[in-house]
């Protein structure tokens, strides 16, 4: 077994993960802002980049907290996922199903962001940084109604229209 590594690196490490992932998230959303078809969708995606930013100013407070300097750590995870969405951008362009593999695509994204902001939390309760445990829970509950907002758009509005044209 490996010494000297604690909850405190591996905490660090993947505030560098998330830190990276909203980076490459804030690229991707007015990509994904563009290819929608639906206007509720397109507000989403935009309303959603601008939380973003702000998840990206909180991470960087999260750094300070801990006394640690913001960077990012490439996440192949997040890379993936964007990926994913980039193809279905590129195979979808134009087609009534467009906005539901977007939707499927935004909440792989959330459910990524669900996960590592949890995690983050807990940790950050664990190691005694309270203030950090108020900043991640922000943007835990941020990314949870985002997730929410993106299963209503699917289910009253983004499915049907891709189920009709079937």
């Amino acid at each position: 077994m490996a010494k000297g590594k604690t909850l405190e690196d591996l905490y660090y490490d993947t505030l560098k993960d998330i830190y990276f992932a909203e980076r490459q998230i804030l690229r991707a959303l007015p990509k994904m802002a563009r290819a929608a078809q639906s206007a509720d969708l397109k507000a989403g995606f935009e309303k959603h980049k601008e939380e973003t930013e702000l998840h990206v100013e909180r991470l960087q407070q999260v750094f300070e907290i801990a006394g640690k300097r913001a960077q990012g750590k490439t996440c192949e995870a997040i890379q993936g996922i964007i990926a994913e969405g980039e193809e279905i951008m590129e195979e979808f362009k134009g087609t009534v199903a467009v906005d539901a593999g977007l939707i499927s695509a935004a909440q792989s994204v959330e459910h990524y962001e669900i996960a590592r902001y949890g995690t983050l939390k807990t940790w950050a309760q664990n190691l005694g940084y309270k203030d950090a445990v108020v900043l991640l829970d922000q943007t835990l509950q941020e990314e949870t109604a985002t997730d929410k907002l993106l299963t209503k758009l699917a289910i009253t509005a983004a499915n049907q229209k891709a189920a009709r044209a079937a």
